[in-house]
């Protein structure tokens, strides 16, 4: 299923621990570009977070964040060194003996001195792994909105390749009637200044005049690559490189059509391919 670079997806799970909310957003972008922030408790996680976003995502800019808002019941413990406070006790009163000063030792300078107190060591684990299984629902969720824009996407395109298809049946329809026309004319000027101009000679150059503006061959590659674009459209993973590629080569040939072109009406009709090939080419920057 075609896939759009650009989608959004938020998740919050709420446990034992805390509170815990993904958001992902992804851009075009040429390759897989991934930017991580994570909260200081789950920094461990990092590599984990760029492996499942490069298992599932092809391209795109990708912004991956993560917000940690701990339970009441899961703040880490604190407790205090008794032994470093008496010390620190014993110290302070042969201090103020020396000087001779009486004034007590207030609880909150003693611990305010390094070491006194002691926050106990978590088990980050449970955390982890909630983490990890909140992200695989994330990515799944951004994965899921991606196709669903890419889906829109690869309609709009697909509506573009019906326009262009009926652009191209226009042309052949055209081209008859166009070259009668100049032989027409060339006949006519030809005959004007010159009455005796060997006939044989004149369809000579007639014919090689009609080659020239003969834009069958360019209208199948078109019409060619149009079923391309088509097909791409339907098959499975990465394939906005292959129709960027697709584009131009439909540019070349409504190209070639236009500076061919010697009438009116074929001049519109490259000029409007021009622009439903540009609409595609925009739509298809966003598909993975």
């Amino acid at each position: 299923m075609t896939a759009s670079m650009t989608a959004f997806a938020r998740i919050q799970d709420m446990g034992a621990e805390g509170e815990l909310t993904w958001e992902i957003r992804s851009v075009n972008h040429r390759f897989l570009e991934t930017m991580v922030r994570l909260p200081e408790e789950l920094r461990a996680l990092d590599p984990v977070v760029r492996e499942a976003i490069g298992q599932r995502l092809g391209r795109g800019k990708v912004d991956c964040s993560l917000r940690y808002k701990p339970a009441g019941t899961a703040m880490a413990r604190v407790r205090v060194n008794e032994r470093l406070a008496h010390q620190i006790i014993d110290s302070a009163g042969q201090v103020n003996r020396m000087l001779h000063d009486s004034s007590p030792l207030r609880a909150m300078d003693i611990l305010r001195w390094p070491g006194v107190i002691e926050t106990e060591e978590q088990d980050m684990t449970p955390l982890q792994q909630r983490a990890s299984a909140t992200l695989s629902r994330a990515i799944d969720e951004l994965v899921a909105a991606r196709e669903r824009e890419g889906a829109r996407l690869a309609e709009l395109v697909a509506q573009r390749c019906v326009a262009l298809r009926t652009e191209v049946a226009r042309v052949k329809q055209l081209m008859p009637v166009i070259l009668q026309a100049v032989r027409d004319r060339l006949r006519a000027r030809l005959q004007e200044i010159a009455a005796d101009l060997d006939p044989t000679r004149l369809e000579q150059e007639m014919a090689l005049l009609a080659q020239r503006l003969d834009v069958d061959e360019e209208m199948d590659r078109l019409a060619t690559h149009i079923d391309e674009v088509e097909k791409v459209l339907q098959d499975e993973g990465a394939v906005g490189r292959r129709l960027d590629f697709l584009m131009q080569e439909l540019n070349r040939e409504a190209n070639t059509l236009t500076s061919k072109s010697n009438d009116v009406e074929t001049t519109k009709v490259g000029v409007e391919m021009k622009v439903l090939i540009e609409q595609m080419r925009e739509q298809i920057q966003n598909i993975e």
